[in-house]
């Protein structure tokens, strides 16, 4: 498919990322996992696996059976999510540019070749080696910046400063267990007020405010892991919105791409 971008995953900084690059025209499909792990839900393309269909600041994502059915919703000015762990499309539809926004934070094992340009997000991508760009995600000044040789900066594991509060303000699953949030996204919550439980274990509000995020039900999550998000700004309208560190991050995308001086003519031309 002529100017294709492929995603790899669908979460917030996969979506605004998706939001950015369609917005000046550009064709997008989101390959995600059969069950994403999605927090922040009401600003991510994954939650389409789920629900089908999702709209992000008047942008819809359709979930895609097969790539003719992708190439469908594409042509009909959509974003495409497909079910595709292992990015098999890149062989199918040759996609210009193949943005990494997995997150994984360790080496993909991909290797450089010449039918698509190939750009990771954050810590474990290295520049000339496993892609061709690499765009940093830590917060500071550099923040969005385009690597061209090396890597970004090593993950703090400490989430952005909001009104004094970090690693309170993220939700991890205490044990392993099927989740069941009991609050949905967008709610003003107490502190102490249960938000969720896995198996019989509540998970509780750490300090009122919103609840910014929330796994989807039903997934058998593992402890530790990430499951929701609060946010001490009591203001919904923030779960709607991709956030101001997505956006920074797709302008790195996009200044890689059009780095290359061939680039408009492969993503714009005319079939």
């Amino acid at each position: 498919m002529k100017g294709l971008i492929l995603i790899r995953g669908g979460g917030d900084l996969a979506s605004g990322i998706a939001l950015r690059l369609h917005r000046v025209g550009l064709k997008i499909l989101i390959c995600e996992l059969v069950q994403p792990l999605t927090v922040r839900r009401t600003v991510s393309f994954s939650e389409a696996v789920y629900s089908n269909e999702v709209i992000i600041e008047g942008i819809k994502g359709k979930l895609a059976t097969d790539y003719q059915e992708a190439e469908n919703i594409i042509a009909n000015g959509g974003i495409a999510v497909l079910v595709d762990p292992s990015a098999d499309a890149k062989e199918k539809l040759r996609p210009v540019v193949v943005v990494d926004a997995r997150m994984r934070k360790r080496p993909s094992g991909d290797r450089l070749n010449n039918d698509s340009m190939l750009i990771g997000l954050g810590p474990g991508f290295t520049a000339g080696v496993d892609c061709h760009a690499v765009i940093e995600t830590n917060r500071g000044h550099f923040l969005g910046r385009v690597i061209w040789e090396g890597q970004a900066q090593d993950d703090t594991g400490i989430p952005g400063n909001v009104q004094g509060f970090q690693k309170e303000r993220v939700l991890h699953s205490p044990q392993d267990g099927l989740l069941n949030p009991v609050v949905i996204i967008g709610s003003l919550v107490d502190k102490g007020q249960t938000l969720a439980y896995v198996d019989q274990m509540p998970i509780t509000a750490p300090f009122s405010g919103l609840l910014r995020g929330m796994a989807h039900s039903g997934l058998a999550v593992k402890m530790g892991l990430k499951i929701g998000d609060v946010d001490p700004r009591r203001d919904p309208s923030l779960c709607h919105f991709v956030s101001e560190k997505t956006l920074a991050i797709a302008g790195g995308v996009l200044e890689a791409m059009l780095t290359k001086p061939e680039m408009p003519e492969l993503l714009w031309g005319k079939d």
